[in-house]
């Protein structure tokens, strides 16, 4: 009998980065956002852009290119930022991703996802939640709760708090 992590079907945004398809959970997406006027802030790790003002709020903006060790991210007219929300354990951050571009929202069973490959990946495999199969092609399913770690959201965490 399979459970019911292997048969519930989930939606994901899916979205490309240097060419790469991934998806993260839609329940972790508030929103898209068009690339706007992003504020660097000094003293802060290169993956990290600046920040935004959404709404009169302060939200760090990541470039996931660069977090995940590739060539930073150009703005072009597809280049966007997905606005999410990351568990840190204690309190929920909101935080901005940059993508190249968004593709669409799609559904996959549990049974169309595979662990993620421990070797030839560009990267840590350990943010991965498994390689999703649609149609003929892959996606790398995001842990956006794993791909930031514990050093990387206390500074972004501290970071809004101090522009705040």
């Amino acid at each position: 009998m399979a459970n019911a992590e292997t048969t519930e079907t989930r939606q994901y945004l899916t979205f490309t980065l240097a060419g790469e398809v991934f998806g993260v959970d839609v329940a972790k997406v508030r929103e898209i956002l068009e690339w706007s006027s992003i504020t660097k802030v000094p003293q802060t790790p290169e993956f990290m852009r600046g920040v935004i003002n959404l709404r009169g709020g302060v939200v760090p903006v990541i470039d996931l290119r660069q977090k995940f060790g590739m060539p930073e991210t150009e703005r072009s007219i597809n280049t966007c930022i997905i606005v999410v929300e990351v568990e840190t354990g204690a309190e929920t951050l909101v935080l901005g991703m940059l993508a190249d571009s968004v593709q669409e929202v799609i559904e996959l069973e549990g049974v169309n996802i595979e662990p993620a490959p421990r070797i030839g990946t560009k990267l840590d495999t350990s943010f991965l939640k498994g390689m999703g199969k649609h149609g003929n092609a892959f996606l790398m399913i995001l842990d956006i709760d794993r791909v930031f770690g514990g050093d990387d959201l206390a500074g972004l965490a501290t970071l809004e708090q101090a522009v705040a």
